[in-house]
């Protein structure tokens, strides 16, 4: 990815101007209700959720009408029940999904984002450490490189780090950061809440310590929070790979991160909720999160704190233009391990937050999708790659050229993510790199690693083993 260096900017810190939590200012508001279009030209949101869920139910009878001969041919072997179960977990439910998504995409339209003047609200910037001390330097540099028109306070703790960290950090002088070190490490949850307690502003910002935000970042993220509706509680920042080049591992997470990731957030955004507000680069109201206690102490600290917000009836954001990059995991084994911690989470929100799936709102469709990723991951695990190795000695009883009519689909949402993301990266001064060997093996490899990765990660949590800070 191509990065602009640009120069470094003073950031004011002065405490008579932090401001304490409370509602947005009326004016944002009004704004807000002016700025909604009307007339014939403007699709409403429920008119564009009830199109794209009619073409993925369209999508899906469809396909079960195509694969008559498919599960006839299955069932002869397995049984009708199991190959229902099996077909539809690893073709009908993931093509009743994309429909949606590119209906979805091809109606998103995003809100644009109100002129926000010269100054913008205080905000306190959370980063915990774990011994990243090769790191921690270069993300605060890219904090002071924001020129963040308005109050700055910078927290990092030092959670228990035994490399030096806490060096590195001695040696940084800004007047706005405080760090606070932990003598033992006792997890990102009790770091994130420390610094929580020792907040003085309005917004609360997380940022991982291998981190690099991108210009403007700040800015873009409190812009979209004051430009979204009052019930907005909590904005998503865009998440981008900044060690792409590192080898084939990565390069591969650069299209996860690129394309899937990105183009998820902005389906649930659509609909008014997004599911996770990630601890790499997310906008709290911090009086929210005091209500709600902080960070629960799981694994997905950032996904359940983000169901509470929802929970409470309250609308999560996500702004595609606040970019920042952070370090992807290098190796297969480390890739893993993260993968599981993110399936660990999504199985601790459902505990925590089960009732979400009974909210009378557009977003428990989203929240019903993620209770059947189990399911299909299980399904994929489990019987479609065994189905590929029998495919390769001419056995097509799972897999065969039924599967091959899902390949025009993931192409056409391939094209459609690569054209929004390409058009918000040129808006910002960023090139698409080149990196066509990532494409490939994420388009059709990735899956073989990503998804049995995510059922042992579901297995751990349903067996409560032993939780760590683990790979992020």
């Amino acid at each position: 990815m191509h990065r602009h260096v640009y120069e470094r900017g003073f950031i004011e810190s002065t405490a008579s101007q932090l401001v304490e939590p409370g509602p947005k200012p009326a004016l944002v508001v009004a704004a807000v209700a002016a700025r909604r279009p009307s007339g014939a030209g403007y699709l409403p949101v429920k008119w564009k959720f009830a199109l794209a869920m009619s073409a993925g139910i369209g999508w899906a009878a469809l396909s079960v009408l195509v694969a008559q001969t498919w599960i006839g041919q299955l069932s002869a072997v397995a049984g009708a029940p199991l190959a229902w179960l099996v077909i539809m977990g690893i073709a009908i439910l993931p093509g009743f999904m994309n429909a949606f998504l590119v209906s979805s995409l091809l109606l998103d339209r995003r809100p644009a984002v109100r002129d926000t003047g010269p100054a913008l609200p205080g905000i306190t910037i959370l980063v915990a450490a774990y011994n990243e001390a090769e790191n921690i330097a270069s993300t605060i540099d890219s904090i002071a490189r924001q020129r963040y028109p308005g109050p700055l306070q910078v927290i990092v703790i030092n959670d228990g780090s035994t490399d030096a960290t806490a060096a590195v950090l001695a040696s940084i002088e800004h007047p706005w950061l405080q760090v606070v070190t932990l003598e033992k490490n006792a997890g990102k949850s009790n770091a994130l809440n420390i610094g929580l307690g020792m907040t003085r502003c309005r917004l609360t910002v997380t940022v991982d310590a291998d981190s690099y935000l991108y210009r403007d970042a700040l800015r873009h993220l409190v812009g979209r929070y004051l430009s979204d509706p009052p019930t907005t509680k909590a904005v998503a920042g865009a998440v981008l790979v900044r060690n792409s080049r590192k080898n084939l591992v990565t390069r591969i997470q650069e299209w996860d991160y690129f394309h899937g990731i990105a183009a998820i957030k902005r389906l649930q955004s659509l609909y008014q909720g997004t599911l996770v507000a990630q601890g790499a680069f997310s906008l709290y109201e911090t009086a929210t999160l005091r209500e709600l206690g902080g960070w629960a102490d799981t694994v997905g600290e950032d996904i359940v704190l983000t169901w509470a917000i929802l929970e409470r009836g309250h609308r999560v954001g996500f702004a595609e233009n606040a970019c920042v990059f952070t370090n992807a995991p290098e190796s297969w084994g480390q890739f893993i391990k993260q993968r599981q911690r993110w399936s660990r989470g999504l199985i601790e929100a459902f505990k925590a937050h089960w009732r979400l799936l009974f909210k009378p709102r557009l977003t428990t469709v989203f929240i019903w999708w993620n209770l059947f990723f189990p399911y299909m991951d299980l399904m994929y695990t489990l019987a479609f790659i065994p189905g590929l190795l029998l495919a390769m000695f001419g056995i097509y009883w799972i897999a065969g050229p039924m599967t091959l009519l899902v390949l025009p689909l993931a192409f056409l949402v391939n094209y459609i993510m690569y054209g929004i993301q390409s058009r918000m990266f040129t808006e910002q001064g960023l090139k698409v790199r080149r990196n066509v060997h990532g494409f490939f093996f994420y388009s059709l490899l990735y899956s073989l690693v990503l998804q049995p990765a995510c059922v042992i990660g579901y297995a751990q949590e349903i067996l409560n083993r032993a939780k760590s800070w683990g790979t992020k």
